[in-house]
């Protein structure tokens, strides 16, 4: 193994994997809770970063109560605006070229005046976000639309269609529609036909899979969704039959190794099975998941697939080459990228 340790920071990354209220830093939490009168809770003042697992239904009942929390800060389009530009200015302080956030605009839609408005304001803000990213030095920006498993498939219908409306306009509009919240809610095949919706308006269908539950519930993930990424996906590697269908599919895996483990899905750093995923050849893509909630970024999750994982230099390079292949990037944002990425691994350590 090589022991060329180039700078992290300075390598090109593609971040697959944000949440809209998870990514915020929580300074602005507590601005925006304060501006609006609301009291937060402990964990996301004094006792930050908070304790956190998910292993079972009621650890996860803690975990979604505080993200609640952090997201009823969230009153109207100045708060989603300022949530974009953030996001997208501290992804690009740690060499994130692209982002492609996630969002669920039913919790935002009443402060602004209904799902579509809260759709318009954050692309909006993405454009804006791209139109100076190379004078900010931010990442440029992508949306995705995502659905959640604790409300009603038929509430899915709609946002698919919503989101449908905004496909094909390339980073200007909608790039992919997922589905989010804890997986042992509500039934996976009971979302087939809003994402039948979604690829018929050509989206990028990322649906989170095998993450808190195993292999099977992937199984069922892939024969019900047909997804073209899953949001972690890590569970697969229980399953090396599972996990070969995966590669072959050409299914990419948003890697979150340190949600993973703030939530109890693996005990310690090293279990998270980020090796055995890459040995098996698939293609992944690291991810923070929510950083306010885990106090990890994504140049966290680089870090450790080098300090903990073993990786040499050559190995995050072809990870990051992944995080683009497996985007919805423009043309010309992953060719840079590409070039980059080269450029990175031939100057010295």
């Amino acid at each position: 193994m090589s022991t060329a340790a180039r700078d992290l920071r300075a390598l090109p990354k593609a971040h697959l994997h944000l949440h809209f209220t998870g990514s915020m830093r929580v300074e602005t939490v507590r601005d925006m809770a304060a501006g609006h009168g609301m009291r937060l809770p402990d964990s996301l003042r004094s006792g930050y970063p908070p304790r956190l697992s998910a292993a079972d239904e009621r650890g996860w009942f803690r975990f979604q109560r505080l993200y609640d929390a952090a997201r009823h800060c969230v009153r109207g389009e100045a708060d989603m605006r300022r949530i974009v530009r953030e996001a997208a200015l501290d992804d690009g302080a740690e060499g994130s070229r692209w982002l492609e956030i996630q969002v669920d605009p039913t919790s935002y839609a009443p402060f602004v005046g209904g799902i579509t408005p809260a759709m318009e304001i954050v692309l909006d803000e993405a454009r804006s976000v791209n139109s100076t990213a190379d004078e900010t030095g931010s990442a440029r920006v992508g949306v995705l639309m995502a659905a959640s498993r604790i409300r009603h498939p038929l509430e899915a219908r709609t946002l698919a269609r919503l989101a449908a409306r905004y496909a094909g306009r390339g980073a200007d509009g909608v790039l992919g529609f997922g589905l989010s919240n804890d997986e042992r809610r509500g039934s996976t095949p009971d979302f087939e036909p809003a994402f039948r919706i979604a690829d018929r308006a050509g989206l990028a269908l990322v649906p989170h899979a095998g993450e808190l539950l195993g292999p099977d519930a992937v199984a069922e993930t892939l024969e019900t969704l047909h997804p073209d990424r899953l949001g972690h996906g890590v569970r697969a590697a229980e399953d090396p039959h599972l996990l070969e269908r995966i590669v072959a599919d050409g299914v990419a895996l948003e890697v979150c190794p340190g949600s993973n483990v703030s939530l109890g899905v693996y005990r310690e750093a090293p279990d998270v099975p980020l090796g055995s995923l890459l040995d098996a050849g698939a293609t992944i893509a690291l991810g923070a998941d929510d950083p306010l909630l885990f106090d990890s970024r994504l140049l966290d999750q680089y870090e450790s697939a080098r300090t903990v994982h073993g990786l040499d230099d050559t190995q995050l390079a072809e990870l990051a080459r992944g995080s683009f292949r497996a985007s919805r990037a423009p043309r010309e944002v992953v060719e840079r990228a590409m070039t980059d990425i080269d450029d990175w691994l031939a100057s010295p350590a």
